[in-house]
């Protein structure tokens, strides 16, 4: 698998509940494996970006599966982290306001405000639960990829914010969208 698998807006399984993981094993673990290395190709046909996680659904997989990776800090280190089923606990703290890719939006990227924190229950690719805590661009993260599997993207979170959109220059700095650009694609992003 590669970055061609990927499915973009407008295609309406972004816009489904994913379904719960009950069967771990072999072909899970596969899922898991094309997941990181679609994320990958992904990254490496992108100069300024880094490809940071990837839910199954962004695949045409209505599976609550959700790869992230192990340290956002360094591209060259590609270890992921594998979650699945999971589901916030709890969200806490303020609303902080960052920018958002996704690469199921390509090209666009928006201010969006999350929980600074967040709490989350997961099982790994051995169906073990796990417990986890997160802060800051983690928190922002796993909010992100949760949203994926209840059909959920961050431009919904911008739903009638047409001055919140950026796009990438060539030099990998965020520029300001026309928000009347943004308005003119909206049957896209939230159609």
């Amino acid at each position: 698998m590669d970055r061609a698998n990927i499915i973009t807006l407008p295609h309406p399984n972004l816009r489904h509940r994913s379904t719960r993981v009950r069967s771990f094993g072999a072909e899970l673990g596969r899922l898991c494996t094309d997941m990181i290395a679609v994320t990958l190709d992904w990254e490496k046909h992108r100069k300024h970006e880094l490809g940071v996680a990837l839910a199954a659904v962004q695949i045409n997989r209505l599976k609550r599966i959700v790869v992230i990776r192990d340290d956002a800090e360094h591209k060259e280190n590609e270890e992921f982290i594998t979650l699945i089923n999971p589901k916030i606990i709890r969200l806490e703290g303020e609303l902080v306001e960052d920018f958002e890719g996704c690469l199921s939006v390509p090209d666009i990227y928006g201010l969006v405000k999350r929980r600074e924190r967040v709490k989350i229950w997961a099982q790994d690719i051995d169906g073990t639960e796990l417990r986890m805590t997160a802060n800051g661009f983690l928190a922002r993260v796993l909010q992100h990829e949760i949203d994926h599997t209840n059909g959920v993207l961050f431009v919904d979170h911008l739903k009638d914010q047409f001055d919140n959109f950026y796009q990438m220059n060539d030099e990998g700095k965020l520029e300001k969208l026309d928000g009347s650009k943004i308005k003119k694609q909206s049957h896209i992003l939230w159609d």
